[in-house]
């Protein structure tokens, strides 16, 4: 609790951060590793809230099935053993169909069976499951979607023994202002791409210009998702004991891109005038470059901007006496892109009907703290501006005050760009000449032109 975004209520009610007790688990393991006493200190809990899961999608198969899928079980199965339980949230995510490009706010026909997918990892090592994942997963992109499909099965199947919610956000990003604007913890979707692009190391990315990024304040979603366990929480009361004829399984994809989109050609050209305004501190290249949808461009401009400049550089690292890493970096750049392509590269239509229905619930009194959907006429470029100074402020640690420095230093990489550039273009265009031989014929022109009027006075 010592991060920024608990800053205001530090100062507004620091006494509410004593009924946070933190209990030691893993969710990977059986019973989520809770011990006895822990169990019985929850015995009377009545919401939960299952946020727990690995995002990474390049997770080895049998981590992702131990600790997204049967996690999930682990979870609904403490769940059962909860006396008072009003309501269980599963937070998964609106990609968990990838094979589909029109989502309804509805569970799908499975991938696999759940059941044996777990007994198969529990069975096979790593490396074995490994070599499987193709096979097994089928066209599906990555281990991450894969196992939080799998995860839906079990809610699935356990949505007539609980009293179960669904609840899919779309890519969650920076808060929007609550409680301090631009927070965020890490550098996922658009954020990770602008503060790429600001430090100089991502100048093309191979994308569909018009992709239309699906993203989602974290207020915003958190906030959805506590009013939408009030509403379940309630209803369930109504019904108490909960049976299978209390209300069935609601599912709610927190999105919002069908009420307003933005392209991915649109934020990078946002992202570019913003990087002049908020320069970053840290930053190793002017910012610059963009998207292309032409794989071969897209590589060649990587080895020109990317790979090409960090191994240089890292030269002049290791000559200087300092850890060279650019190279490895821009590895991880590439990597992570191509793990992003399938994603990028397409467009999927999210139904939000019962999301955005579920903020006409939210009573007047309570309308300041949990009404969310604000977002929808709120100012993009000002969000976005919010965004880079979080990412400044928390990511990176950068000082505000340090910005008219940041705005000086990006000034002489600008101009150092633009020499590298025109030396490069001369350079290119007198290799290319002197290739074609068209030195010699220039120079030979202009020496008949120079040598033809001496002929004429000696005549």
């Amino acid at each position: 609790h010592n991060l920024p975004l608990f800053e205001k209520l530090r100062k507004e009610a620091p006494e509410m951060l004593d009924k946070i007790i933190p209990v030691k688990g893993d969710v990977m393991l059986l019973g989520l590793g809770l011990s006895t006493d822990d169990l019985q200190m929850m015995c009377n809990v009545s919401v939960i809230f299952h946020v727990a899961a690995s995002v990474r999608f390049d997770d080895p198969l049998k981590d992702a099935i131990l600790l997204n899928t049967r996690g999930s079980r682990e979870v609904f199965r403490f769940g059962q053993s909860l006396k008072n339980l009003s309501v269980i949230m599963h937070v998964s995510t609106t990609y968990s169909n990838p094979d589909r490009y029109e989502i309804e706010e509805m569970i799908y026909p499975p991938y696999a069976d759940w059941q044996d997918t777990i007994r198969i990892a529990e069975q096979f090592d790593e490396e074995t499951l490994d070599v499987l994942a193709p096979m097994y997963m089928g066209f599906l992109p990555n281990t991450y979607v894969f196992t939080k499909s799998l995860a839906e099965q079990i809610v699935n199947d356990y949505k007539d023994k609980l009293p179960l919610i669904l609840f899919r956000p779309s890519i969650v990003i920076s808060t929007m202002k609550d409680p301090i604007p631009g927070w965020m913890d890490n550098f996922n979707g658009p954020v990770g791409l602008l503060v790429g692009c600001g430090i100089g190391i991502c100048r093309t990315m191979y994308c569909d210009p018009n992709n239309v990024a699906d993203f989602t304040p974290v207020d915003v979603c958190i906030k959805a998702m506590i009013v939408a366990a009030w509403k379940k929480g309630t209803a369930v009361e109504q019904s108490t004991p909960f049976s299978p004829e209390s209300p069935q399984l609601p599912v709610y994809n927190c999105c919002i891109s069908n009420l307003r989109n933005s392209t991915m050609s649109q934020i990078v050209e946002m992202g570019k005038a913003l990087n002049s305004e908020i320069p970053l501190d840290t930053s190793l290249w002017a910012p610059g470059g963009g998207i292309t949808q032409i794989r071969i461009r897209n590589f060649i401009q990587v080895m020109l901007y990317h790979i090409l400049p960090a191994i240089l550089i890292d030269m002049l690292f290791k000559l200087t006496g300092q850890r060279p890493f650019l190279a490895k970096l821009q590895r991880k750049v590439y990597t992570a892109n191509v793990a992003l392509e399938y994603f990028i590269l397409n467009n999927w239509d999210f139904k939000n009907t019962n999301f955005i229905r579920l903020a006409s619930e939210i009573q007047p009194k309570d309308n300041k703290d949990f009404y969310y959907r604000d977002f929808v006429e709120f100012d993009i470029t000002l969000y976005f501006r919010n965004c880079i100074l979080g990412a400044r402020r928390y990511l990176l640690k950068q000082k505000d005050e340090n910005i008219p420095k940041a705005l000086v230093h990006q000034r002489r990489l600008r101009v150092l760009d633009f020499v590298c550039k025109l030396l490069l273009t001369v350079g290119f265009l007198y290799m290319t000449l002197i290739k074609l031989d068209m030195i010699g014929f220039l120079l030979h022109s202009t020496s008949y032109k120079t040598s033809y009027p001496l002929s004429l006075e000696r005549v």
